[in-house]
Order: structure tokens, then sequence, then C-alpha cells
């Protein structure tokens, strides 16, 4: 029995069984503006660089789904089932002391994957699932390997971004996640902050 949970622009997420386990399968929908030839190259080459990127993720130390099977020709990853809670929940429901450790945690995590050049591409509190006093992180879709700054500097600033939207009534959060971030992170961090400091001019300039 299979229940799709969740439509999206780019695929679907399925509640399956996989040898007995009740796991998620992320399954790319075909595009019909597309050649289809051109849309099967291009959902298989996806599917295989985002399984890449999370099975580089958990080497790096980061907390993700395990993945059970990638099939190319049907554009699909079963992987396991995180039955936790959603970030984005849970945040308003922590102390402050608590809610600083899950963001330094958060923040932490990130700088373990900017540390190998994984660029998750769409850090939202959406994407990450707390579980077993983990945070994990799902949803690698948009996800890169890329060593530039500047990819660094945009995903977190996705992240203070979404803090900022979906839990403004918390404008500590980002602080706490870069505090996470600068313990963690290999690199100049300083060059990382000075990235989302353009950034941000950039967006006040466009507006």
């Amino acid at each position: 029995m299979e229940n799709i949970i969740y439509r999206g622009a780019e695929a679907e997420i399925i509640v399956s069984t996989y040898l007995g386990k009740e796991v998620i399968k992320k399954h790319r929908v075909p595009k019909s503006y597309r050649l289809p030839e051109i849309d099967k190259r291009l959902r298989a080459h996806r599917t295989k660089e985002e399984a890449k990127l999370m099975l580089e993720a958990r080497k790096a130390g980061v907390s993700v789904p395990i993945i059970y099977d990638v099939h190319l020709e049907g554009a699909t990853i079963t992987m396991e089932y995180l039955k936790g809670k959603r970030v984005k929940e849970l945040i308003s429901e922590l102390s402050n002391s608590e809610r600083k450790d899950l963001c330094h945690a958060i923040g932490e995590a990130v700088a373990k994957l900017h540390n190998k050049n994984i660029i998750h591409g769409d850090i939202t509190t959406s994407n990450m699932i707390f579980l077993n006093g983990r945070v994990h992180f799902i949803d690698f879709g948009l996800g890169e390997i890329n060593h530039e700054i500047e990819a660094k500097g945009v995903d977190l600033h996705v992240l203070m971004e979404a803090l900022s939207s979906a839990h403004s009534q918390y404008p500590d959060c980002f602080d706490y996640v870069f505090e996470g971030y600068s313990n963690e992170y290999k690199g100049n961090v300083k060059e990382i902050k000075k990235k989302i400091d353009d950034i941000i001019r950039r967006g006040r300039y466009r507006e």
C-alpha cells in the first residue's frame, strides 16, 4: 500500500514498504513539457546526484535518512522513514535554552556540510527532522558540491530568511545558528559572514 503524503513541483513523497520496513520513496515525476528522452535522463541524473549528496553528508557526520535503494530508471530513492518532529514545528515548543542548543546543533551540522563543500540548496526548518536527539537533514534535491564562498553564503542566507519568516518571534535563532556554525567551520568564518552581509545588501539594493 502506497500513500502520497506530499506532491511538489519536482517530486512526490510516498509512504511505502520495502523489505518489511515502512519507508519513504521520493519519486521525481515526469515533465510533459520536456522531450521524453531528455526528461528521463534528467530525472535519473538528479536522482543519482541527490543520493550521492546524501551519502557524502552522512560521511561528513551529518544525520540524513538511510538510503535503501536508488532506482534510476524510475527516478526514485527509497529511504528511511524518519518519524520525528519537523524542526519548524518544534522550535516554538522549546524553552529558550533548548532553542539555543537546537540552533547551535543546526549550525554545526551546516558547517560539517560546508567543510566538505556540500551545499544543501534549500536549508529551511521544514527540511530538518529532530529524532533521537539529533537534527536530520532531508531533501537534497537542490544541492550540489561547490567550494565557493558565495554558495555557502547563499545556503546560510536561505536559512536566515527561513528563520526570520517562519520564526520571527525568536529573532536570536540565526545568531545561535551562526555561533554553532563558527565553532565547527574549518575555513575562514569571517569570509562567510561578509558574504552573508553582501547578499543582504544586494537584496536591499534590489528593493
